[in-house]
């Protein structure tokens, strides 16, 4: 290798001899956050990124919602092509010649609003080895429309598909020809999960065709019969539905169903005691989650108690994961003939429990439980005592306690001895600033996810509190919303720590103003950082304090890294707009929405799971590092 007393151009002739094959191929072995990092620190490595396009093994872009003309040279034809994950918010049917690539085996599709139902058949037709299909929101646009006919082309094509997510209302398809569709779909699909479909859509889909005049001998084919996990959201889970879906199922290990009613559910439409003793007939069941949301009507499974619960305990040894959500009539016997029944149990889910109380737990340290995720939410007759308790299982790494009123600082006393918790919600506990200066000297070492929202006795004292005595903190998402006493003061101790946090929430708190904002766009977690760099998400919807002034602060250069922005609704719309131009891919919502990559099913076990890259380098790559006018925002505020 020829060298040269100038070390640039002994580098910069290094990347040059290098072929750009061997340079594309060690690239493949990087994810596209990697990739990325790389084809911005020089042209060879630009060069190389675009090339190697036409053969890497997966493609995931789901951190910004690219249009039709960015994404399309970033998918050239590519052999090699496994796994594809985009974010179609910008996207429509004109996009599917580029996405649809024949030899994915996954496929994932967020946000497919503007797409048509087309969208399925055109899968079907173009990914035959597909194995995993995510859809959501599929065709939700008005005027948009799902013929049965193209899911028909899809299970037709995709004979090797494994699992099958289907997120949004799959009542769009018409019911007489949608259970018969379902007779066809690959008998290789094991796992099933759907946004939205009635109860009565689903007895019909699980029960075998009945054949005119077929003799007792003859065995009706069964629907689905490898699916091991099925998660589905209803309008009303019924004793019926349990009844089929269970002994239809034969190899289920992974059950799921959520309902939200309307109103008061009549005894037809409900689960009783009869219905919930049907669970696990075959006794293969790992995980069972059955969630009646109060999101829209008040209503609960008043029709099981502790006998319906100690019924389908009997089949429950060998459960790992339970989730009960809405059971209004079980009291203490009934949730701890779970915890005495179960004795693989590591994950538990209480939601809405109004008689469960700390007796619950007395015993549980005699007990041979390992729990490892814990959520007990709107649970307001535990205790501090019961926590305690709790708490004796020192391999929690989850714990959600929203909503339980009664907790307070003496529960985070002990809580502060868990060494291994990586997440912790106590939203809407009685909890103070002392309180929270228990976790600064114990658990606040390992936690990357706290939530406080609606704690009314915290004040801006809270941040020293926490951080005080902290030097290794690996906090990544913190919620501070709905807290009255906070203020700028707090924002500017929190800055002053440097606490590389990604999400941030500090949502309807009256006190915080522009002066937040500033701050923590001029906060550097590091000395060679961005300023503001390690903020994903930041939600201010509704602050008091925040005008159109503070926009300044949310343009280029500051926040870098910012892909998730939570603002009210009443800031101008030409404020906003010139945002969207400065910052094309920032997800801005401001109606109050969740922010983030959120998904309709529980996903504790990855609330401090996400991957964030160090730097933003994505959005330079696909702008082609093109800044736009910063201009736009102080032009829009001064016609505003």
């Amino acid at each position: 290798m020829a060298r040269s007393s100038d070390p640039g151009t002994q580098r910069q002739m290094s990347l040059d001899l290098l072929p750009s094959a061997l340079l594309a191929t060690v690239m493949t072995k990087l994810d596209i956050g990697s990739i990325r990092s790389l084809a911005c620190t020089c042209k060879a490595f630009h060069s190389c990124a675009s090339h190697m396009l036409h053969f890497i093994p997966s493609f995931h872009l789901l951190d910004i919602a690219p249009s039709a003309e960015l994404l399309r040279p970033l998918l050239p034809p590519n052999p090699y092509l496994h796994s594809l994950k985009v974010d179609c918010t910008r996207l429509d049917d004109s996009s599917l010649d580029y996405l649809l690539q024949p030899t994915l085996h996954e496929l994932c599709l967020h946000k497919c609003a503007d797409f048509s139902g087309r969208l399925l058949s055109q899968v079907g037709q173009h990914c035959k080895d597909l194995r995993f299909l995510y859809l959501s929101s599929l065709a939700e646009k008005r005027g948009r429309s799902i013929d049965v006919s193209d899911l028909e082309v899809l299970f037709g094509g995709c004979t090797q598909l494994e699992t099958l997510i289907l997120m949004f209302d799959v009542s769009m398809f018409l019911r007489h020809n949608f259970a018969r569709v379902w007779a066809i779909a690959p008998a290789t699909l094991l796992s099933l999960e759907v946004g939205y479909i009635s109860s009565v859509m689903v007895t019909e889909l699980l029960s075998p065709p009945v054949v005119p005049y077929q003799s007792m001998e003859h065995i009706r084919p069964s629907i689905l019969p490898g699916i091991q996990k099925l998660c589905l959201s209803v309008d009303y889970i019924t004793d019926t539905m349990v009844s089929t879906i269970t002994t239809n199922l034969n190899c289920l290990t992974h059950l799921d169903l959520r309902d939200s009613p309307i109103m008061e559910p009549r005894l037809a439409f409900d689960l009783t005691n009869a219905g919930i003793q049907q669970i696990n007939l075959h006794g293969r069941l790992k995980h069972l989650s059955l969630v009646r949301s109060q999101e829209i009507f008040p209503a609960y499974f008043k029709r099981v108690n502790d006998l319906g619960i100690l019924l389908m305990a009997d089949r429950c040894s060998d459960m790992e994961s339970i989730c009960l959500g809405g059971f209004c009539q079980v009291t203490d016997t009934g949730f701890r003939t779970i915890l005495h029944s179960c004795a693989k149990i590591y994950k538990l889910r209480i939601y809405h429990g109004p008689h469960l109380t700390d007796l619950v737990f007395h015993d549980i340290a005699a007990t041979s439980l390992t729990l490892t995720h814990v959520s007990l939410r709107w649970c307001n007759l535990l205790t501090n005592h019961g926590v305690a308790r709790l708490v004796s299982n020192e391999n929690l790494s989850v714990l959600d306690l929203r909503d339980c009123r009664n907790i307070g600082d003496e529960a985070l006393r002990t809580i502060s001895n868990l060494s291994k918790l990586k997440a912790l919600l106590i939203d809407g506990s009685d909890i103070s600033d002392t309180g929270l200066s228990h976790l600064s000297k114990g658990a606040i070492s390992s936690l990357a996810s706290l939530s406080v929202r609606g704690c009314k006795r915290l004040t801006d004292n809270c941040i020293s509190f926490l951080f005080g005595e902290s030097s290794n903190c690996e906090l990544r998402e913190l919620d501070l919303s709905n807290i009255p006493n906070l203020s700028d003061a707090g924002v500017l101790l929190l800055a002053k720590r440097r606490i590389p946090l990604f999400e941030l929430r500090m949502r309807q708190c009256p006190l915080i103003s522009d002066t937040s904002i500033m701050v923590l766009a001029s906060m550097k977690v590091d000395e060679e950082g961005w300023y503001g760099s390690s903020l994903r998400l930041l939600d201010l919807y509704n602050c008091g304090g925040i005008t159109q002034l503070s926009f300044q602060w949310l343009k280029k250069p500051y926040f870098p890294r910012l892909r998730w922005l939570g603002v009210s609704s009443y800031v101008s719309r030409d404020v906003l707009d010139a945002l969207s131009r400065n910052r094309p891919f920032l997800h801005v919502a401001f109606h109050g929405e969740d922010l983030g990559m959120t998904d309709q099913w529980d996903n504790s076990d990855n609330l401090y799971m996400h991957d964030y890259d160090e730097v933003d380098e994505l959005e330079q790559w696909l702008d082609g590092e093109n800044e736009g006018d910063d201009e736009d925002i102080q032009e829009a505020e001064n016609i505003a």
